[in-house]
């Protein structure tokens, strides 16, 4: 018999703009696998974000700067076995877009392949020519400013940008030149609140913000922040959970019960045809 259960209702890139206009809030958390994927997707969060920040809470790694494409379509296709509902955006690692629009292009083309609804790229007026050739050929860009991992060399680490005032306006500038190329929707991670607001307030285009204050149309976490499995987390995260005590807890059990012989019993066994049934012993 079918199920009765109404299917999901897609969030589409549209509906993004439609958010802002009726003064929704937009809610993003990044996913890397199938089942943080699902579990996310049936909470009811709006974007999945495949981020590229799985080089440094899922791989280790101090930056994302050696994540590359092999990495994010593995873990986009697993996003998108995971995901009915969610809008999926992939980011597009570094050295993926940097060298060509071309090569941009053919990388973005491939994520969409994958599983993604949209990419996300780095950068402010640089990146115009290159959005303007993905929104051409029927690629949905999301633009990402402020404090951008992929330029953490060049900033000479992760702090907040844009304090200054020419820096400030510099930023607006930006992101009126990417809302103009064609991006639907812009990441604000890692700038004043008072800034991220301006920004919010000028453009059509909805704001997701990381870092930027309660202004932004949206929100974004890292998963692995949200659930409490990273430490130290950065002053704007809020723990919805508390994870890494229950997950350590949990193998440490398992480790008790596996050296102890109590795992697994006879009960967790597969027994061959005939077999007689284990009996417990009575004391």
């Amino acid at each position: 018999m079918p199920s009765t259960t109404p299917a999901a209702v897609p969030f589409t890139v549209p509906q993004c703009r439609e958010r802002k206009h009726r003064g929704e809030k937009i809610t993003c958390l990044t996913a890397y696998d199938v089942s943080t994927a699902r579990l996310f997707d049936e909470a009811g969060v709006d974007i999945l974000l495949v981020g590229d920040s799985l080089g440094m809470v899922v791989a280790g790694m101090p930056d994302t700067l050696a994540v590359g494409m092999a990495e994010m379509l593995f873990a986009v296709r697993a996003v998108r076995r995971g995901a009915t509902r969610a809008l999926i955006v992939a980011d597009l690692p570094f050295g993926s877009y940097q060298t060509s629009v071309a090569a941009g292009v053919r990388n973005a083309v491939r994520c969409l392949k994958a599983g993604a609804s949209a990419v996300k790229l780095e950068g402010g007026q640089p990146r115009r020519r290159l959005i303007r050739r993905m929104v051409e050929a029927e690629i949905p860009v999301m633009g990402h400013l402020g404090l951008t991992p992929q330029a953490v060399r060049r900033m000479g680490g992760y702090a907040v940008q844009a304090r200054a005032p020419e820096a400030a306006e510099a930023l607006l500038e930006d992101a009126q030149a990417l809302e103009e190329a064609g991006v639907f929707a812009l990441v604000l991670e890692g700038i004043p609140r008072e800034l991220a607001a301006r920004v919010t307030a000028r453009l059509a285009i909805p704001t997701i913000g990381i870092g930027a204050g309660p202004d932004c149309d949206g929100q974004v976490l890292v998963a692995h922040d949200l659930l409490g499995l990273t430490d130290p987390a950065p002053k704007f995260v809020r723990r919805y959970a508390d994870l890494a005590p229950t997950i350590r807890a949990a193998a440490q059990a398992y480790c008790r019960d596996v050296t102890s012989g109590a795992f697994p019993a006879d009960r967790e066994s597969y027994h061959a045809p005939g077999a007689p049934v284990a009996v417990r012993a009575r004391g």
